[in-house]
């Protein structure tokens, strides 16, 4: 696996290298300081994930993750950040981000995230979404329903609709679904509308948060 770290601080971005090349002996590890030079060597390298502070020069709040996906819409992205407040996980997870890691987290559950991630989950800090503010924003009641549902048929969803469930939970925006699936935006719109109703749930962050309740696992 490859991973790029993004982060301006060298003592933060050489502890995040040296733990997550203990994830397996093939584990290659790239830094970089900004923003910039992250986009133009991951033009260069194809990276299997990106650890991402939000906190960059010349980047202001989610920014950094908005011009990331942006720009390299394909790469799962996990935001590794100093604020642990929900608002700023909700957040991110609703840019596409595959999983919001506080810089406060334990070794342990940094590697944990990152493995979950690469293999094909989705990784929500549970403290972060503890606060009663937190769990009205994150799923409403009627998502409740699709407890137990792990597979496209448990969901109601067609071989299509989960196909782009699973493009939608890695955080791909309609158009690129809709190349991906050779179908028309207006179709992929539908399809997702379908999705978010399987869910019980009317946003993708909402999505996110119920797909990893349900322990659905996306091919890495």
């Amino acid at each position: 696996m490859r991973i790029l770290v993004v982060d301006d601080h060298p003592l933060m971005a050489e502890a995040l290298g040296l733990a997550m090349r203990t994830l397996d002996r093939a584990t290659e590890v790239e830094s970089a300081g900004d923003l910039r030079a992250a986009l133009e060597r991951a033009t260069q390298v194809s990276f299997d994930l990106c650890l991402l502070d939000l906190a960059l020069p010349g980047c202001s709040g989610l920014e950094a993750l908005e011009r990331m996906r942006e720009s390299l819409p394909a790469l799962p992205v996990v935001v590794v950040s100093g604020s642990d407040d929900p608002a700023s996980v909700l957040a991110a997870l609703d840019l596409g981000a595959m999983g919001y890691i506080p810089k406060t987290s334990p070794r342990e559950v940094l590697l944990g995230a990152v493995r979950l991630v690469a293999s094909g989950g989705i990784y929500v800090p549970v403290e972060a979404l503890k606060t009663r503010e937190a769990a009205q924003l994150a799923l409403p009641a009627s998502a409740s329903g699709v407890a137990g549902a792990g597979t496209a048929a448990d969901l109601g969803l067609t071989s299509r609709q989960w196909e782009v469930l699973e493009l939608l939970l890695k955080g791909l925006p309609n158009k690129l679904i809709a190349r991906k699936l050779d179908i028309s935006e207006n179709t992929t719109k539908i399809h997702v509308s379908a999705v978010l109703r399987a869910l019980g749930v009317a946003t993708r962050t909402q999505a996110l948060i119920a797909a990893n309740r349900l322990g659905l696992r996306l091919d890495p």
